[in-house]
């Protein structure tokens, strides 16, 4: 393959070198949309948006331009609050955009929720006149990620080629990425119903604020326990059990019931302004620094992060 498949959404990788082989990957790609008279908007981490910003000369006055490393901190949030709120600012038009979700610093931690998140784009925007091209730095990266890039991605442009994936399967890469999270050592819990629904978000915010958490951080951490613990209570079996600790500069705290998520996109969709209710998830996704997921039918855990 040579040039770009004729469906509604494609969705490639991009692999790169260095910046010359950033530039020449990306540049004509927001070029040819911006002739196509497409809106474009670019997603990548702050330093690359100097980089494009320079290369694109006047041009960049009509793209949009975000910083992935503060947008995109919670991959569980790139999908509603980075590229569904692009494209669906302009329902009319065909859309294109440049979303680097993992770059080299990303953490260990932090990946598997990366990764998930590339392979959940293709259902998310199944369907929509839309391209989202995702740069991988080849020399930053691990064979791992480079790996799974194919996996989620179902072409890979390499050295200016259009190539099909042979392992395209992202939705064995949602369930191989959809791992235990076995209780910390340490953590304190503390076991709810629907009685202690307001003695659990004050157990959550009294320990982290011992850990260093105040102010409007604390404030957040404590609405997604009455999100997360609410949940539990009338999705998950009508209780649960929360845990928080201190990590690395974090405070930690998850949620576990007997509650299963049947929906991989759950929290990930922008909620119709109309809509009542069904907010608790994307609400999580949208205020932590990042949120690891694990569920089947031994029941769900949901392990959120902040920044002290």
């Amino acid at each position: 393959m040579t040039a770009p498949p004729a469906e509604p959404f494609v969705h490639p990788a991009l692999f790169y070198r260095g910046e010359q082989e950033y530039v020449d990957g990306t540049v004509p790609f927001v070029r040819e949309g911006l002739a196509a008279g497409e809106p474009v908007a670019v997603a990548v981490p702050g330093p690359k948006l100097d980089v494009l910003r320079s290369a694109l000369g006047d041009a960049a006055t009509d793209v949009r331009f975000i910083d992935m490393t503060q947008a995109g901190r919670n991959p569980g949030r790139i999908i509603p609050k980075v590229l569904r709120v692009f494209a669906d600012a302009h329902p009319k038009a065909r859309v294109r955009i440049i979303g680097e979700p993992i770059w080299p610093d990303r953490t260990g931690v932090e990946y598997p929720a990366c990764v998930q998140h590339e392979a959940l784009i293709n259902s998310a925007f199944e369907g929509r006149d839309a391209t989202i091209l995702c740069p991988y730095d080849e020399a930053g990266l691990s064979e791992q990620v480079l790996s799974d890039a194919y996996a989620t991605h179902p072409v890979v442009i390499s050295d200016g080629r259009w190539l099909d994936s042979p392992s395209y399967a992202p939705e064995r890469v949602v369930e191989r990425y959809n791992e235990p999270l076995a209780i910390v050592e340490g953590a304190e819990g503390y076991v709810f119903g629907a009685d202690e629904l307001p003695a659990a978000r004050c157990f959550v915010a009294e320990r982290a604020a011992r850990f260093g958490l105040s102010g409007v951080r604390l404030d957040d951490l404590a609405l997604v326990v009455a999100e997360l613990t609410t949940n539990s209570v009338v999705h998950g079996g009508g209780s649960g059990t929360v845990y928080v600790w201190g990590e690395g500069g974090q405070v930690v705290c998850e949620v576990r019931d007997e509650g299963e998520l049947k929906d991989a996109l759950a929290g990930r969709r922008p909620s119709p302004p109309a809509q009542l209710g069904g907010r608790g998830l994307l609400l999580v996704n949208y205020l932590m620094d990042l949120v690891r997921v694990r569920t089947g039918v031994e029941g769900t855990v949901v392990r959120c992060y902040v920044d002290v």
